[in-house]
Order: structure tokens, then C-alpha cells, then sequence
């Protein structure tokens, strides 16, 4: 599992700066989460193939959250896409981007698929048999949602000494890697632990931004390996989060502990500050195992 940072910032792009946007790599899905203005320049300059991607989850329809995609849609055009891209996000976004279409004479020659979203409950929204992603409701000024990546258990790994020792035949082996036992000609049960190995435990990802401190998500996400979440102001403007509906990175290191998460990437700053260490050093003071998105950023969970 491997999250790219294209950008991470709050409000207006910078010369150095980016505002949300990024992707996860998880089980040969390539998914955009928020696009922001300059993701497609991002994910050029990241060497990101973005012809992959075919999924987009825009939290919610604030400017720096999406006012990217409608940029995107239209170069995929030019490179002459055909195939279907879908996109996942509040009611309103299918308007936006079609009116912009339609507006330039410019509509796509592939398939672009819209799921607007309105629940104020956690839904699914994308399965397929390797991924499941949930929606995470949260609380800002407009209807806005996280997102929840989750990696569905894999296949057992057959235990080639094994099968090779009690003479299994070939036939059998799809049957033992999806967990079943083999039964022997004389009747003899061979239990499948015996003849495979656990497969990589999944991974799960929590996507979180933007939002006022919502204690409620934390039954959601418990236990994630890697949480995002928003931490626009450090605590000495916790007045100005309450007036916003954002979070200060104390509020999102509470989240993190309270959930149990692997590891918390904070992001989402406010420009005001002279340094995002001042993020990390309020949130370890929380939770230990901080990280710290920055425009081009790699991690792998």
C-alpha cells in the first residue's frame, strides 16, 4: 500500500504549495483522492501514470478539493481515453463538471460515471474482489465525507513442502488456496493449515479531511494501518477551527490514539505558520507514530 502526496495544504495554491490531492496504490488500484487545482501537473511531475486511474473520491465541493478535476477530465480527452472513469462524490459534483462540458462543447469521448453521494451514514461506495472502500462521514461546512480503503484477505500461499510430502494432486491446489481441506483416497483428512500459509494480513487506509474534530468516526476507522487527517491549525488557534470546522493536529493526534491507527499523516496545513514541524511536535505529544504529507511525499504502509 502506497500513498503519493500531490498536495496537502489549505485554501489557495502557492508557487511551493498545492491543495489536496493524492493517491493510493493498493492492490493494482491507482485511486485519486481530492483533486485540487494542479493534480494533473502533480501527478506528471510525480511520474504517477494517471492513465490508470479510473476511480476518483472528492470529499466534498470546496474549491481546493476539486477544482482540479474538471482539468483532468478534459486532458484525459485529449489523449484520447476510451476508458470509463468513474467519480464519487457529493450530490452537485455531476452538475459542475457537466455544465463545464457542456459549456466548452467539449463532452468526453469515454464513459464518465458519477455517483453522487448524500448519506449521513457510512456506505459502501466501490467493491470489487480485492478492495472494498467506505464512505466516513464527517463534519464541516458543507456535507463532506473521509474515505475508508480496505484490502480484502487474500489467497493462501500453498506450502510447496507440504503438498509435495503427501503426494497432493495439482487438482487440488485451487481448493487449498481458497482454505478448504483436502480429503486422501484412504479417507484421511489433510486440514489445510498443514498444507498452506496465512496470507499478507490487509491493509487498510483512512482518509480524513476536511473536518472539525468528530470523535464519532473513530468506531469507523479503528484499527487502520494509516490514517490522514486534516490539521489546518496548531491548538493556539483552536478559536479559529471552531469557526471553520477544521481540526488542529491535537484534535487529529486524539483521533489517532482513540482509534488505534497504525500510523497518522497529518496534512491540510494552514500557510499562516513558518513550519509543519510544529504540527508533528503538538501531535507526538498525543500519539507517537506521526508523520508529516508534504507535496511529493511517498510513504508506503
Amino acid at each position: 500500500m502506497k500513498l503519493n502526496i500531490l498536495g496537502c495544504y489549505a485554501a489557495t495554491p502557492r508557487t511551493l504549495t498545492n491543495p489536496t490531492s493524492q493517491v493510493l496504490e493498493m492492490k493494482n488500484h491507482l485511486f485519486l483522492i481530492d483533486c485540487g487545482e494542479g493534480t494533473q501537473v502533480q501527478l506528471r511531475k510525480n511520474k504517477i501514470k494517471f492513465s490508470r486511474i479510473s476511480h476518483v473520491f472528492i470529499s466534498h465541493l470546496h474549491g481546493d478539493h476539486f477544482f482540479g478535476l474538471p482539468g483532468l477530465i478534459s486532458t484525459f480527452r485529449l489523449l484520447g481515453r476510451d476508458k470509463e472513469m468513474h467519480i464519487y462524490g457529493p450530490k452537485g459534483v455531476k452538475e459542475a463538471i457537466t455544465l463545464l462540458l457542456k459549456l466548452g462543447d467539449s463532452w468526453t469521448n469515454y464513459p464518465l460515471i458519477f455517483h453522487e453521494l448524500t448519506s449521513k451514514e457510512s456506505e459502501v461506495v466501490f467493491e470489487d474482489d480485492t478492495v472494498i472502500v467506505k464512505t466516513i462521514p464527517l463534519n464541516h461546512r458543507i456535507y463532506t465525507n473521509g474515505f475508508l480503503f480496505q484490502e480484502k484477505p487474500g489467497e493462501r500461499k500453498l506450502n510447496v513442502e507440504a503438498v509435495a510430502k503427501y503426494k497432493v494432486d495439482k487438482a487440488y491446489f485451487r481448493n487449498i488456496k481458497s482454505g478448504k481441506d483436502v480429503v486422501l483416497d484412504d479417507g484421511n483428512v489433510l486440514p489445510n493449515s498443514e498444507l498452506t500459509f496465512d496470507p499478507p494480513t490487509p491493509k487498510s487506509y483512512a482518509y480524513c479531511s476536511d473536518t472539525a474534530f468528530k470523535p464519532d468516526i473513530v468506531e469507523l476507522i479503528n484499527g487502520a494501518d494509516a490514517l490522514y487527517h486534516e490539521s489546518t491549525f496548531l491548538e493556539s488557534e483552536a478559536h479559529l477551527s471552531l469557526k471553520t470546522k477544521h481540526a488542529t493536529a491535537k484534535e487529529a493526534a486524539t483521533i489517532a490514539k482513540l482509534a488505534n491507527v497504525g500510523a497518522l499523516v497529518l496534512g491540510h496545513y494552514s500557510t499562516r505558520y513558518k513550519s509543519i514541524e510544529l504540527f508533528k511536535k503538538e501531535a507526538e505529544k498525543i500519539f507517537a507514530n506521526v508523520y508529516l504529507a508534504d507535496d511529493g511525499k511517498v510513504f508506503e504502509f
